[in-house]
């Protein structure tokens, strides 16, 4: 699809209601973002287009995290109509308005008008306080999954995924992830060019596959306390191709490997090996996205020697073939 003027007036039939439930505290952008895709979509002739309602457990202006009001001119306690999507927003105060059983109750009955339903970041949590989510995959926040999965056992919990569809069930990761399960939704409804297209005109990420981490290796790992091996990741970000060896490591930090092996584990939160996998995935995914090298020069230029190597990596940390990421997210 090619990039068109963005439509004044659209000439679609019907519309998809969206019914974006929020609370007092939530996530600005777990509201926006998905919003403007769903704009977006109406906006270039998605046909039938959506029309986006914005509810609260009582019609009014609710405060976000960030102190910007937002008005909910919908009452969630009383909605009785036929919905196609119901998303939750999330934020750090979704834990308390999980805990109040109005607002919980409420969630239910308008999940039982809904043909889809679904949250953004913690919004999660709410679903799954309504019963929703039981027997379920579902994924949230990353610093909230481990809380999910102790308060509802019941869910199987995916922790380190961009977002999850489990039947009419959708859930996505933090914050900007929302903006990945829009997309999402309109490509199931509307086909992979149109989200395309929105994601052009919102200059995002073209649709993340479900299955990607959420996780690039700095962002992944603890912060270390000493500076020679915040060193060593910089180091290594710029050195992928290079000798990232066990012993090579511990020499470039004048540690012996044992010594080096225990303290970037209990500093990082996980192995030398397995962070060099994820350097090495995170520079081969910039080869892809702005190169159009062959996957052998790509495997050899970020340190993983053949093109088995690299298909294997990426479908363990990411869920999916370096030709088909190639495909999803090129730039050049």
């Amino acid at each position: 699809m090619s990039l068109t003027p963005w439509p004044v007036n659209p000439q679609a039939g019907g519309m998809r209601v969206v019914l974006m439930v929020i609370f007092d505290g939530f996530q600005l952008l777990d509201l926006a973002g998905p919003s403007d895709v769903f704009a977006g979509a109406a906006a270039l002739g998605a046909n039938p287009g959506y029309r986006v309602e914005v509810a609260a457990l009582r019609a009014g202006p609710v405060r976000s995290a960030c102190g910007i009001e937002v008005l909910a001119t919908r009452d969630l306690e009383s909605w009785s109509e036929p919905v196609d999507t119901l998303l939750i927003a999330g934020g750090f105060a979704a834990w308390d308005a999980s805990q109040d059983s109005v607002m919980v109750g409420a969630v239910r009955q308008a999940a039982e008008h809904a043909d889809r339903v679904g949250s953004v970041c913690s919004g999660t949590i709410l679903l799954a306080a309504a019963g929703l989510l039981d027997g379920r995959r579902a994924t949230t926040h990353w610093a909230g999954g481990e809380l999910l999965a102790q308060s509802y056992p019941g869910v199987r919990v995916e922790p380190d995924r961009i977002y999850v569809r489990d039947g009419r069930v959708w859930t996505s990761a933090g914050v900007t992830a929302g903006i990945d399960l829009a997309l999402a939704i309109v490509a199931a409804d509307h086909g992979p060019d149109l989200a395309r297209e929105i994601a052009r005109w919102l200059v995002v990420y073209l649709h993340r596959p479900g299955g990607q981490s959420q996780f690039s290796a700095p962002i992944a790992a603890q912060t270390p306390k000493r500076d020679s091996l915040r060193a060593l990741q910089v180091w290594l970000e710029e050195n992928a191709a290079g000798d990232l060896s066990l012993a090579a490591l511990a020499e470039h930090v004048g540690m012996s490997t044992r010594h080096f092996s225990r303290v970037f584990a209990d500093e990082t939160g996980t192995t030398p090996a397995r962070y060099v996998e994820r350097v090495r995935i995170g520079a081969a995914r910039r080869l892809l996205e702005t190169t159009d090298q062959p996957l052998d020069r790509v495997a050899a230029a970020v340190g993983l020697g053949s093109p088995e190597t690299l298909y294997r990596l990426f479908h363990r940390h990411l869920g999916i073939a370096p030709g088909e990421y190639r495909a999803r997210f090129t730039r050049y």
